[in-house]
């Protein structure tokens, strides 16, 4: 299986139909949440093989709950382990928040930024790459209120957690984006604050701006400026890393998705030169 590399499209049934006349060249990895895939039926399980046995994959998970208090999912863990073995998916990520309470809440919320926290997740964290037996990669969550008890700003937090679990970064440049604006902070000095050394994996996403300050990290809308400033940005730091358009949401066509991929590998080929 070729490495990851270049630019990539989430890999969404909606758009199986145009994908599989044919993949537009920019496109060169695709992306899945493995809990969607894993017990699919027959007929998409075949059609999934026959794309994963062309391109690289990305397992990049939605329901494990790293920051939650119920004991992690270990049967999930198994079952994608298995699932990237049959596809050969060699980086699995997940996000840097929690979704469960006696059952699955079906939205990412914020892990309050102290040192029992650091210390609760890394454990969790730690015990994902046992079972996977490889590293996995955090990204970096969007959130919308603040804990009410904080010891420390969210890039501190991120620090301490990719450090003890000695685990990769997941680098969401729309996240980043999205929380600078509605926690009132510099989204390029964020960026500065993180390792780079860390990073392996990117995201690029629209949001809805509900309100001046307030944005929704929807995946549902076209990229907006600022966002491929700060991509730019990210690139120039950290150097050009295998970045993904994630759209879920207001799904077009395949032809109306393919100028944004276009223009994150137009990007990458800039900051290579």
């Amino acid at each position: 299986m070729p490495a990851l590399m270049g630019a990539g499209l989430g890999f969404r049934r909606d758009l199986l139909q145009d994908l599989t006349q044919a993949v537009p060249a920019c496109i060169n990895f695709f992306e899945l949440a493995p809990e969607n895939w894993i017990s699919c039926d027959p007929l998409n399980a075949k059609r999934l093989r026959s794309f994963s046995e062309r391109y690289p994959f990305v397992a990049h998970g939605l329901s494990l709950s790293l920051g939650g208090l119920n004991p992690l999912n270990t049967d999930l863990l198994h079952a994608i382990k298995q699932f990237m073995q049959m596809h050969q998916i060699r980086l699995y990520s997940e996000h840097l928040s929690w979704c469960s309470d006696q059952g699955q809440l079906y939205d990412l919320l914020p892990i309050p930024f102290t040192e029992d926290a650091i210390q609760h997740v890394v454990s969790r964290i730690q015990q994902t790459q046992d079972i996977l037996g490889q590293r996995i990669a955090i990204e970096n969550a969007s959130f919308y209120l603040q804990a009410p008890i904080n010891e420390m700003d969210e890039a501190s937090f991120i620090n301490e957690v990719l450090t003890r679990a000695d685990c990769d970064l997941h680098l969401d440049v729309n996240n980043v984006y999205v929380n600078s604006v509605n926690h009132g902070y510099d989204p390029y000095a964020f960026l500065q604050q993180l390792p780079k050394e860390r990073v392996v994996y990117l995201h690029m996403a629209g949001h809805y701006a509900k309100q001046p300050d307030l944005l929704i990290d929807t995946h549902g809308e076209s990229i907006i400026e600022p966002v491929w400033q700060l991509l730019d940005f990210t690139y120039q730091q950290f150097g050009v890393y295998p970045t993904l358009l994630e759209r879920d949401y207001n799904i077009p066509p395949l032809a109306e998705l393919v100028p944004e991929v276009e223009r994150i590998a137009s990007l990458q080929r800039k900051h290579r030169a």
